[in-house]
Protein backbone atom coordinates (compact mmCIF):
# COMPACT_ATOMS: atom_id res chain seq x y z
CA UNK A 1 0.00 0.00 0.00
CA UNK A 2 2.59 2.62 0.23
CA UNK A 3 3.90 1.44 -3.06
CA UNK A 4 0.51 3.24 -4.01
CA UNK A 5 0.50 5.85 -1.54
CA UNK A 6 3.03 7.62 -3.27
CA UNK A 7 1.08 7.43 -6.61
CA UNK A 8 -2.13 8.76 -5.73
CA UNK A 9 0.02 11.88 -4.08
CA UNK A 10 1.56 12.27 -7.29
CA UNK A 11 -1.96 12.01 -9.28
CA UNK A 12 -3.81 14.26 -6.83
CA UNK A 13 -0.65 17.03 -6.94
CA UNK A 14 -0.36 16.39 -11.43
CA UNK A 15 -4.22 17.05 -11.63
CA UNK A 16 -4.01 20.11 -9.22
CA UNK A 17 -0.68 21.60 -10.20
CA UNK A 18 -2.29 21.04 -13.95
CA UNK A 19 -5.35 21.78 -13.87
CA UNK A 20 -5.02 25.30 -15.85
CA UNK A 21 -3.32 23.21 -18.67
CA UNK A 22 -5.46 19.77 -18.41
CA UNK A 23 -8.67 21.49 -18.27
CA UNK A 24 -9.02 25.16 -18.80
CA UNK A 25 -6.72 25.66 -21.81
CA UNK A 26 -5.40 29.35 -19.85
CA UNK A 27 -2.54 29.05 -22.10
CA UNK A 28 -1.24 30.37 -25.97
CA UNK A 29 1.59 29.14 -27.94
CA UNK A 30 2.85 26.07 -30.32
CA UNK A 31 3.70 23.80 -27.50
CA UNK A 32 1.28 23.69 -25.51
CA UNK A 33 -0.29 20.95 -27.14
CA UNK A 34 2.49 18.67 -27.16
CA UNK A 35 2.83 19.69 -23.41
CA UNK A 36 -0.72 18.87 -22.59
CA UNK A 37 -0.37 15.63 -24.86
CA UNK A 38 2.55 14.53 -21.98
CA UNK A 39 0.35 15.27 -18.89
CA UNK A 40 -2.11 13.27 -19.96
CA UNK A 41 0.23 10.48 -20.57
CA UNK A 42 1.85 11.10 -17.46
CA UNK A 43 -2.01 10.83 -15.95
CA UNK A 44 -2.08 7.83 -17.24
CA UNK A 45 1.03 6.19 -16.22
CA UNK A 46 0.46 7.75 -12.52
CA UNK A 47 -2.77 5.42 -12.55
CA UNK A 48 -0.75 2.22 -13.90
CA UNK A 49 1.69 3.18 -11.36
CA UNK A 50 -0.96 2.91 -8.43
CA UNK A 51 -2.81 0.05 -9.62
CA UNK A 52 0.27 -1.61 -10.18
CA UNK A 53 1.06 -0.71 -6.12
CA UNK A 54 -1.96 -2.25 -5.37
CA UNK A 55 -2.56 -5.56 -7.58
CA UNK A 56 0.96 -6.52 -6.86
CA UNK A 57 -0.20 -6.94 -3.05
CA UNK A 58 -2.53 -9.24 -3.99
CA UNK A 59 -0.21 -11.57 -5.77
CA UNK A 60 -2.90 -12.50 -9.10
CA UNK A 61 0.14 -13.62 -11.11
CA UNK A 62 -2.06 -12.77 -14.54
CA UNK A 63 -2.75 -9.61 -13.38
CA UNK A 64 0.49 -8.38 -11.81
CA UNK A 65 2.19 -9.50 -15.27
CA UNK A 66 -1.01 -7.14 -17.43
CA UNK A 67 -0.16 -4.29 -15.23
CA UNK A 68 3.68 -4.57 -15.45
CA UNK A 69 3.36 -4.61 -19.08
CA UNK A 70 1.14 -1.67 -19.47
CA UNK A 71 3.51 -0.17 -16.72
CA UNK A 72 6.75 -0.05 -18.97
CA UNK A 73 4.80 0.70 -21.78
CA UNK A 74 3.51 4.29 -20.47
CA UNK A 75 6.62 4.77 -18.49
CA UNK A 76 8.14 4.94 -22.16
CA UNK A 77 5.43 6.88 -23.46
CA UNK A 78 5.23 9.04 -21.01
CA UNK A 79 9.17 9.86 -22.25
CA UNK A 80 8.56 10.10 -25.89
CA UNK A 81 6.01 12.76 -25.58
CA UNK A 82 8.48 14.50 -23.17
CA UNK A 83 10.96 14.51 -25.68
CA UNK A 84 8.42 15.78 -28.35
CA UNK A 85 7.46 18.78 -26.06
CA UNK A 86 11.38 19.87 -25.50
CA UNK A 87 11.63 19.49 -29.19
CA UNK A 88 8.44 21.76 -29.68
CA UNK A 89 8.94 24.36 -27.28
CA UNK A 90 12.86 25.08 -28.48
CA UNK A 91 11.34 25.07 -32.01
CA UNK A 92 14.91 24.60 -33.94
CA UNK A 93 14.76 23.25 -37.17
CA UNK A 94 17.47 20.97 -38.30
CA UNK A 95 18.80 17.42 -38.22
CA UNK A 96 19.64 16.71 -34.23
CA UNK A 97 15.95 18.28 -33.54
CA UNK A 98 14.58 15.77 -35.60
CA UNK A 99 17.06 12.92 -34.75
CA UNK A 100 15.75 13.79 -30.83
CA UNK A 101 11.50 13.60 -31.73
CA UNK A 102 12.27 9.62 -33.75
CA UNK A 103 14.34 8.85 -31.00
CA UNK A 104 11.31 8.81 -28.28
CA UNK A 105 9.52 6.68 -30.29
CA UNK A 106 12.35 4.36 -31.80
CA UNK A 107 13.17 3.22 -27.59
CA UNK A 108 8.98 3.07 -27.71
CA UNK A 109 8.96 0.78 -30.58
CA UNK A 110 12.20 -0.83 -28.90
CA UNK A 111 9.84 -1.70 -26.13
CA UNK A 112 7.01 -2.46 -27.49
CA UNK A 113 9.43 -5.10 -29.33
CA UNK A 114 11.02 -6.47 -26.04
CA UNK A 115 7.57 -6.40 -24.34
CA UNK A 116 6.07 -9.20 -27.09
CA UNK A 117 9.34 -10.95 -26.94
CA UNK A 118 8.47 -10.92 -23.06
CA UNK A 119 5.57 -13.71 -23.17
CA UNK A 120 7.78 -16.04 -25.09
CA UNK A 121 10.83 -15.75 -23.75
CA UNK A 122 11.21 -13.24 -20.31
CA UNK A 123 13.79 -10.43 -20.91
CA UNK A 124 12.27 -7.62 -19.48
CA UNK A 125 10.23 -9.64 -16.23
CA UNK A 126 8.77 -12.50 -14.39
CA UNK A 127 6.49 -13.20 -12.46
CA UNK A 128 6.45 -16.34 -10.18
CA UNK A 129 3.80 -18.77 -9.14
CA UNK A 130 3.42 -16.75 -5.91
CA UNK A 131 3.01 -13.39 -7.74
CA UNK A 132 6.82 -12.08 -7.19
CA UNK A 133 8.21 -10.00 -9.65
CA UNK A 134 11.87 -10.34 -10.73
CA UNK A 135 13.22 -7.49 -13.29
CA UNK A 136 15.72 -8.73 -15.84
CA UNK A 137 18.40 -7.52 -18.23
CA UNK A 138 15.74 -5.87 -20.69
CA UNK A 139 14.15 -4.09 -17.62
CA UNK A 140 17.52 -2.07 -16.57
CA UNK A 141 18.42 -1.57 -20.44
CA UNK A 142 14.93 0.31 -21.51
CA UNK A 143 15.47 2.57 -18.28
CA UNK A 144 18.98 3.14 -19.65
CA UNK A 145 17.65 4.56 -23.16
CA UNK A 146 15.21 6.57 -21.25
CA UNK A 147 17.98 8.18 -18.70
CA UNK A 148 20.23 8.69 -21.78
CA UNK A 149 17.27 10.39 -24.09
CA UNK A 150 16.28 12.41 -21.07
CA UNK A 151 20.27 13.90 -20.59
CA UNK A 152 20.13 14.66 -24.21
CA UNK A 153 17.51 16.55 -24.62
CA UNK A 154 18.28 18.27 -21.37
CA UNK A 155 21.75 19.19 -22.39
CA UNK A 156 20.04 20.36 -25.91
CA UNK A 157 18.12 22.43 -23.83
CA UNK A 158 21.09 24.23 -21.90
CA UNK A 159 22.93 24.55 -24.92
CA UNK A 160 19.88 26.29 -26.33
CA UNK A 161 19.91 28.21 -23.34
CA UNK A 162 23.39 30.02 -23.99
CA UNK A 163 22.09 31.31 -27.37
CA UNK A 164 18.72 33.32 -25.56
CA UNK A 165 18.29 35.80 -23.60
CA UNK A 166 16.12 37.22 -20.76
CA UNK A 167 13.11 34.83 -19.59
CA UNK A 168 13.22 32.66 -22.68
CA UNK A 169 16.99 31.66 -21.59
CA UNK A 170 15.13 31.33 -17.67
CA UNK A 171 12.63 28.91 -19.44
CA UNK A 172 14.97 26.59 -21.23
CA UNK A 173 17.25 26.32 -18.39
CA UNK A 174 14.25 25.11 -16.07
CA UNK A 175 13.40 22.38 -18.90
CA UNK A 176 17.17 21.58 -18.89
CA UNK A 177 16.69 20.74 -14.65
CA UNK A 178 13.58 19.22 -15.14
CA UNK A 179 14.84 16.32 -17.48
CA UNK A 180 18.15 16.56 -15.59
CA UNK A 181 15.96 15.57 -12.31
CA UNK A 182 13.74 12.61 -14.08
CA UNK A 183 16.69 11.28 -15.28
CA UNK A 184 18.08 10.88 -12.07
CA UNK A 185 14.98 9.78 -10.45
CA UNK A 186 14.57 7.31 -13.50
CA UNK A 187 18.82 5.76 -12.06
CA UNK A 188 17.52 5.96 -8.81
CA UNK A 189 14.39 3.45 -9.92
CA UNK A 190 16.70 1.22 -11.76
CA UNK A 191 18.61 0.49 -8.37
CA UNK A 192 14.87 -0.21 -6.51
CA UNK A 193 11.85 -1.57 -7.99
CA UNK A 194 9.88 -1.80 -5.35
CA UNK A 195 9.77 2.18 -4.77
CA UNK A 196 7.70 4.81 -7.19
CA UNK A 197 10.92 6.77 -7.74
CA UNK A 198 9.66 7.78 -11.38
CA UNK A 199 6.65 9.21 -10.57
CA UNK A 200 8.43 11.15 -7.95
CA UNK A 201 10.48 12.56 -10.34
CA UNK A 202 7.68 13.35 -12.58
CA UNK A 203 5.92 14.89 -9.81
CA UNK A 204 9.23 17.08 -9.49
CA UNK A 205 9.53 17.93 -12.68
CA UNK A 206 6.59 18.90 -14.22
CA UNK A 207 6.07 21.37 -10.78
CA UNK A 208 9.35 22.76 -12.15
CA UNK A 209 7.95 23.50 -15.60
CA UNK A 210 4.39 24.61 -14.64
CA UNK A 211 6.20 27.38 -11.87
CA UNK A 212 9.07 28.71 -13.78
CA UNK A 213 7.76 28.25 -18.03
CA UNK A 214 4.55 27.68 -18.00
CA UNK A 215 3.24 30.84 -15.08
CA UNK A 216 5.99 33.13 -16.09
CA UNK A 217 5.10 32.87 -19.93
CA UNK A 218 0.91 33.03 -18.64
CA UNK A 219 2.37 36.22 -17.17
CA UNK A 220 4.08 37.40 -20.27
CA UNK A 221 0.66 36.29 -22.38
CA UNK A 222 -1.16 38.81 -19.61
CA UNK A 223 0.89 41.71 -20.06
CA UNK A 224 1.25 41.07 -23.84
CA UNK A 225 -2.47 41.13 -23.78
CA UNK A 226 -2.72 44.18 -21.61
CA UNK A 227 -0.30 45.87 -24.13
CA UNK A 228 -2.29 44.99 -27.31
CA UNK A 229 -5.66 46.53 -24.73
CA UNK A 230 -3.69 49.69 -24.39
CA UNK A 231 -2.89 50.09 -27.89
CA UNK A 232 -6.15 49.28 -29.26
CA UNK A 233 -7.40 52.18 -26.46
CA UNK A 234 -4.88 54.17 -27.37
CA UNK A 235 -5.67 53.65 -31.43
CA UNK A 236 -9.17 54.34 -30.68
CA UNK A 237 -8.86 57.11 -28.77
CA UNK A 238 -6.52 58.58 -31.35
CA UNK A 239 -9.62 57.54 -34.38
CA UNK A 240 -11.56 59.49 -31.86
CA UNK A 241 -9.59 62.34 -31.77
CA UNK A 242 -8.94 62.85 -35.57
CA UNK A 243 -13.27 62.40 -36.46
CA UNK A 244 -13.35 64.88 -34.54
CA UNK A 245 -10.76 67.18 -35.79
CA UNK A 246 -12.57 65.91 -39.14
CA UNK A 247 -16.17 66.89 -37.65
CA UNK A 248 -15.32 70.29 -35.64
CA UNK A 249 -15.21 73.31 -36.68
CA UNK A 250 -11.44 74.88 -36.10
CA UNK A 251 -12.71 78.25 -35.53
CA UNK A 252 -15.83 77.92 -33.63
CA UNK A 253 -15.18 74.30 -32.00
CA UNK A 254 -18.95 73.60 -33.10
CA UNK A 255 -19.70 70.48 -35.65
CA UNK A 256 -18.67 71.81 -39.46
CA UNK A 257 -20.43 71.55 -42.91
CA UNK A 258 -19.46 67.70 -42.95
CA UNK A 259 -20.56 66.63 -39.34
CA UNK A 260 -23.89 68.36 -41.12
CA UNK A 261 -24.17 66.37 -44.27
CA UNK A 262 -23.70 63.43 -42.12
CA UNK A 263 -26.71 64.22 -39.95
CA UNK A 264 -28.71 65.22 -42.40
CA UNK A 265 -28.61 62.09 -44.21
CA UNK A 266 -29.24 59.55 -40.41
CA UNK A 267 -32.52 62.00 -40.45
CA UNK A 268 -33.12 61.05 -44.16
CA UNK A 269 -32.59 57.36 -43.30
CA UNK A 270 -34.89 58.04 -40.07
CA UNK A 271 -37.53 59.55 -42.18
CA UNK A 272 -37.97 57.23 -44.53
CA UNK A 273 -38.09 54.19 -42.14
CA UNK A 274 -40.97 56.24 -40.01
CA UNK A 275 -38.30 56.42 -36.80
CA UNK A 276 -38.76 60.35 -35.98
CA UNK A 277 -41.29 61.55 -34.24
CA UNK A 278 -40.75 65.38 -34.28
CA UNK A 279 -37.80 68.19 -34.57
CA UNK A 280 -37.15 71.33 -36.12
CA UNK A 281 -34.39 73.07 -37.74
CA UNK A 282 -33.24 76.64 -36.91
CA UNK A 283 -31.22 78.48 -39.45
CA UNK A 284 -29.39 81.23 -38.34
CA UNK A 285 -27.05 83.83 -40.49
CA UNK A 286 -25.07 86.58 -39.01
CA UNK A 287 -26.09 90.13 -39.97
CA UNK A 288 -22.96 92.64 -40.92
CA UNK A 289 -20.43 90.08 -41.25
CA UNK A 290 -18.55 91.48 -44.22
CA UNK A 291 -18.93 94.65 -42.91
CA UNK A 292 -17.22 94.11 -39.99
CA UNK A 293 -14.24 92.36 -42.24
CA UNK A 294 -13.66 95.01 -44.40
CA UNK A 295 -13.49 98.09 -42.26
CA UNK A 296 -12.17 96.19 -38.86
CA UNK A 297 -10.03 93.20 -40.63
CA UNK A 298 -10.67 89.60 -40.87
CA UNK A 299 -9.82 88.51 -36.83
CA UNK A 300 -12.14 91.09 -35.85
CA UNK A 301 -14.59 89.07 -38.22
CA UNK A 302 -13.89 85.72 -36.54
CA UNK A 303 -14.41 87.14 -32.85
CA UNK A 304 -17.81 88.41 -34.46
CA UNK A 305 -18.42 84.86 -35.81
CA UNK A 306 -17.35 83.30 -32.22
CA UNK A 307 -19.22 85.62 -30.06
CA UNK A 308 -22.62 85.31 -32.39
CA UNK A 309 -22.08 81.00 -32.26
CA UNK A 310 -21.44 81.22 -28.24
CA UNK A 311 -25.52 82.96 -28.23
CA UNK A 312 -26.50 80.24 -30.08
CA UNK A 313 -24.97 77.71 -28.57
CA UNK A 314 -26.07 79.35 -25.55
CA UNK A 315 -29.67 79.38 -25.84
CA UNK A 316 -30.01 75.67 -27.76
CA UNK A 317 -27.61 74.46 -25.33
CA UNK A 318 -29.16 70.13 -25.77
CA UNK A 319 -29.45 70.64 -29.45
CA UNK A 320 -25.89 70.15 -31.63
CA UNK A 321 -25.24 73.54 -33.35
CA UNK A 322 -23.63 73.48 -37.00
CA UNK A 323 -21.67 76.04 -38.84
CA UNK A 324 -22.35 75.33 -42.48
CA UNK A 325 -21.15 78.46 -43.93
CA UNK A 326 -19.00 81.39 -43.30
CA UNK A 327 -21.99 83.27 -40.91
CA UNK A 328 -24.47 80.49 -41.55
CA UNK A 329 -25.31 78.08 -38.55
CA UNK A 330 -27.93 75.65 -38.56
CA UNK A 331 -29.44 73.76 -35.28
CA UNK A 332 -31.40 70.62 -35.12
CA UNK A 333 -33.92 70.46 -32.31
CA UNK A 334 -35.10 67.22 -30.48
CA UNK A 335 -36.40 65.90 -27.51
CA UNK A 336 -36.57 68.56 -24.39
CA UNK A 337 -35.42 71.26 -26.97
CA UNK A 338 -37.69 70.79 -29.44
CA UNK A 339 -40.46 70.08 -26.71
CA UNK A 340 -39.56 74.12 -26.01
CA UNK A 341 -38.67 75.07 -29.10
CA UNK A 342 -41.10 78.19 -29.17
CA UNK A 343 -39.61 79.54 -25.76
CA UNK A 344 -35.99 79.46 -26.78
CA UNK A 345 -36.85 80.96 -30.29
CA UNK A 346 -38.63 83.59 -28.25
CA UNK A 347 -35.61 84.15 -25.66
CA UNK A 348 -33.24 84.46 -28.66
CA UNK A 349 -34.77 86.44 -30.65
CA UNK A 350 -35.01 88.98 -27.63
CA UNK A 351 -31.10 88.82 -27.01
CA UNK A 352 -30.42 89.59 -30.45
CA UNK A 353 -32.78 92.94 -30.17
CA UNK A 354 -30.76 93.60 -27.30
CA UNK A 355 -27.92 92.86 -28.55
CA UNK A 356 -28.94 95.59 -31.68
CA UNK A 357 -29.29 98.17 -29.03
CA UNK A 358 -25.61 97.54 -27.21
CA UNK A 359 -23.80 97.25 -30.52
CA UNK A 360 -23.01 93.19 -30.27
CA UNK A 361 -23.53 90.43 -32.57
CA UNK A 362 -26.70 90.42 -34.66
CA UNK A 363 -27.95 87.29 -36.03
CA UNK A 364 -30.81 86.41 -38.00
CA UNK A 365 -32.70 83.23 -37.13
CA UNK A 366 -35.91 81.20 -38.87
CA UNK A 367 -37.27 78.38 -37.68
CA UNK A 368 -39.50 75.56 -39.19
CA UNK A 369 -41.15 72.16 -37.54
CA UNK A 370 -40.81 68.69 -39.51
CA UNK A 371 -44.17 68.02 -40.68
CA UNK A 372 -44.78 64.13 -40.71
CA UNK A 373 -47.76 64.17 -43.10
CA UNK A 374 -46.02 66.14 -46.27
CA UNK A 375 -42.28 65.84 -45.67
CA UNK A 376 -40.15 63.26 -47.54
CA UNK A 377 -36.75 63.90 -46.25
CA UNK A 378 -35.13 66.67 -44.16
CA UNK A 379 -34.53 69.10 -46.98
CA UNK A 380 -38.06 70.77 -47.05
CA UNK A 381 -37.83 71.66 -43.25
CA UNK A 382 -34.42 73.12 -43.97
CA UNK A 383 -35.61 75.66 -46.79
CA UNK A 384 -38.76 76.91 -44.96
CA UNK A 385 -36.47 77.77 -42.03
CA UNK A 386 -34.11 79.34 -44.39
CA UNK A 387 -36.98 81.08 -45.96
CA UNK A 388 -38.02 82.76 -42.31
CA UNK A 389 -34.47 83.50 -41.38
CA UNK A 390 -34.52 85.91 -44.07
CA UNK A 391 -37.37 87.26 -43.61
CA UNK A 392 -35.92 87.85 -40.23
CA UNK A 393 -32.90 89.72 -41.16
CA UNK A 394 -34.65 91.62 -43.26
CA UNK A 395 -37.03 92.73 -39.87
CA UNK A 396 -33.67 92.80 -37.68
CA UNK A 397 -31.96 95.63 -40.53
CA UNK A 398 -34.98 97.90 -40.12
CA UNK A 399 -34.72 97.90 -36.70
CA UNK A 400 -31.11 98.39 -36.73
CA UNK A 401 -31.52 101.55 -39.26
CA UNK A 402 -34.23 102.88 -36.77
CA UNK A 403 -32.36 102.08 -33.94
CA UNK A 404 -28.98 103.87 -35.19
CA UNK A 405 -30.77 106.81 -37.04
Amino acid sequence: MLYASFGILALVLHVIINYDVLVKNDYRNEAIRPYRHYLVGLLFFYILDISWGLIYETKMVPLVYANTLMFFLSMVVSVALWTRYVVAYLNRKGRFSLFLSYSGWIILGYEVLHLIINFFRPVIFWVEDDGTYHPLSGRYVTLSLQVVLFLVASVYSLVVATRTEGNTKLHHRTIGVSGIAMSAFVILQTSDPMLPYYSIGCMLGTALLHTFVLEDEKEEQKKSLEDLLEREKRHKQELLSARQMAYTDSLTGVKNKHSYFEAETSLDSRIASDDVEGFAVVVFDLNDLKLINDTKGHDEGDNYICEACRLICTIFDHSPVFRIGGDEFVAILENSDFEHRFELLADFDAQIEENIKAGAAVVASGMSDFRKETDDCYQPVFERADKKMYERKYILKEMASQIHA
